[in-house]
């Protein structure tokens, strides 16, 4: 974490939202039914899981997909270990997080686990099933220093509307060149200035039914 974490609102009490950038950190109807929407299913997820299978994601936010994906793999009886990796330019406080986790009891084993880790203000988790790092600044910046690959990718930054900055063709292009070979990648935005940096990428991009009110989300695979 940062010594001077984002600031948090709460829009109804619980309900977290960036004043950074206006804008809530995850579905006002479900997030986590989003997250296993459109991150996990997008990425044909736990499908693909085996030990040492890699995801990587633009943005952090409260930690909820890092935890469905791990409550994901822990129902699937998977082998080994999960990797996961997330870029994030401006973390949450520790208690922001933990208070917008506890709104999702599904994943109420995962958030216990993991809280003491935050508050102690860890970038990297190590458990016998996880391998989770935290990358923290301008993802313009450190993800072209990132020497990993990721499998599969969740591009969940704010919209890009608000934060344009995370969803350019440069970064969509350093996306590419950190995936491996067949990897996917899924955002719950269909705006077609993400979908053709995607593709020209190198990314074949589809655009498939979103979660809730959005009419529609971009899958995106690219070539072996």
């Amino acid at each position: 974490m940062t010594d001077q974490p984002d600031a948090t609102l709460w829009r109804d009490g619980d309900v977290p939202v960036s004043a950074r950038f206006d804008d809530p950190y995850y579905s006002l109807e479900d997030g986590l039914a989003e997250t296993r929407h459109t991150f996990l299913a997008g990425n044909d997820l736990p499908a693909r899981f085996r030990d040492g299978v890699h995801v990587a994601e633009l943005g952090f936010g409260t930690g909820l997909n890092l935890l469905a994906t791990l409550a994901a793999w822990r129902e699937a009886g998977t082998p080994g270990a999960l990797r996961f990796t997330s870029f994030e330019a401006y973390p949450m406080s520790a208690e922001d997080m933990i208070r917008a986790q506890a709104a999702f009891p599904a994943v109420a084993a995962e958030a216990a686990a993991l809280a003491p880790f935050w508050r102690e203000g860890a970038t990297r988790i190590v458990l016998p099933d996880l391998e989770f790092t935290l990358v923290t600044g301008d993802a313009r910046e450190t993800l072209p220093r990132w020497a990993g690959r990721a499998d599969a990718w969740f591009l969940d930054g704010f919209s890009p509307a608000r934060n344009p900055e995370l969803w350019g063709a440069d970064l969509m292009a350093e996306v590419a060149r950190h995936t491996a070979p067949g990897g996917t990648a899924a955002t719950y935005t269909a705006a077609g200035h993400v979908r053709r940096a995607l593709e020209a990428a190198g990314f074949a991009v589809s655009r498939e039914p979103g979660y809730g009110r959005k009419r529609h989300m971009t899958v995106a695979r690219l070539a072996v």
